[in-house]
C-alpha cells in the first residue's frame, strides 16, 4: 500500500520544514500553495514535496479537494502545515494501512499547544481529526473554514496522537482570530444565518463560559484563560460581522 501526504500553505516558512521532515518516509508529498511571497515552496521542495499553486482562495474545504485530487497513493494522510507525525504514530500509520480491512479512514487524537503549553482541557484534548483515509473514500465539505472530512464507510480511531502547535504567540492568535470570524461570517451569510449586536454579545459570553468552566479551560493555567477569551473573541467578532454585512 502505497501512501500520499498532502498540505496545504500559504507563507508557512516558519513550520513546513518540520511538517514535511516528520513524513519523509511517505512515498508523495503533495503541496499545494496559495501564493506565499515567502520560501515556502522552496522548503518544500528542498523536502521532496511536489508543489503546485493556486493563486485564487476557494476556502479550506475547496483547497484541500485541490491537494486531494493530485494524490495518487492508495492511502492519503492530509496534514495542516503546522502539524507533525511523532515516530509512534509514524508506526501505527504503516501497520493500519497494511492491515485495515474494513475501515476507510482513520480518526487521529490531536496533541495541540497554545503560546508554548500544551493544552490538556479547554475542548483541546483529545482533539480528534480524520486525517488517514483510503483515496477515493472521502472527500473535504467546501466549508470556507472548519471544514470536515465527509468519509463513505467505516472510521477507525488511532491511539498515538498528531502533534501540533496550533497557536505559537499571541500575535498569531489575534491574526487567526480576524481571519477565522471573518470567514466564519461569510459562512453563515452563504447559509441564510441572521445575526445582531446581542447575537454577538450572547455567543461570545456562551462560547467563554463553555471554553472556561464547561470544559475545564482554568485547568490550563493563564493560557487555559487566555484561550477562552480568544475564543470568545472570535465567536463575538464572527455574529458582529455578520450583523454589519446585513447593514
Amino acid at each position: 500500500m502505497t501512501l500520499s501526504v498532502v498540505v496545504i500553505t500559504k507563507n508557512e516558512a516558519a513550520v513546513i520544514a518540520r511538517c514535511l521532515a516528520s513524513v519523509a518516509w511517505a512515498d508523495e508529498i503533495i503541496v499545494l500553495d496559495s501564493g506565499s511571497v515567502d520560501d515556502t515552496a522552496e522548503i518544500a521542495r528542498q523536502h521532496g514535496a511536489k508543489v503546485t499553486t493556486y493563486t485564487d482562495w476557494p476556502g479550506f474545504g475547496p483547497q484541500k479537494n485541490r491537494a486531494l485530487a493530485l494524490a495518487t497513493g492508495d492511502w492519503v494522510l492530509s496534514l495542516d502545515a503546522d502539524e507533525w507525525v511523532s515516530a509512534e504514530l509514524h508506526a501505527e500509520i504503516a501497520n493500519v494501512c497494511a492491515v485495515a480491512d474494513h475501515c476507510l479512514a482513520f480518526r487521529i487524537p490531536r496533541q495541540s499547544s497554545y503560546c508554548g503549553r500544551v493544552m490538556r482541557h479547554s475542548g483541546w484534548w483529545p482533539d480528534y481529526v480524520t486525517r488517514l483515509f483510503k483515496r477515493g473514500a472521502a472527500k473535504f465539505s467546501d466549508d470556507l473554514v472548519h471544514e470536515k472530512l465527509l468519509v463513505s464507510g467505516i472510521t477507525g480511531t488511532l491511539a498515538q496522537p498528531l502533534m501540533h502547535e496550533a497557536i505559537r504567540d499571541l500575535e498569531q492568535a489575534i491574526r487567526k482570530m480576524d481571519a477565522y470570524s471573518s470567514a466564519g461570517a461569510e459562512s453563515l451569510a452563504r447559509r441564510g444565518r441572521q445575526a445582531s449586536l446581542f447575537t454577538a454579545i450572547g455567543h461570545g459570553a456562551w462560547t467563554f463560559v463553555r471554553t472556561y468552566f464547561l470544559r475545564r479551560g482554568f485547568l490550563d493555567g493563564r493560557e487555559g484563560f487566555m484561550l477562552a477569551v480568544s475564543n470568545a473573541e472570535g465567536a463575538y467578532y464572527r455574529y458582529l460581522k455578520l450583523a454589519l454585512r446585513q447593514k
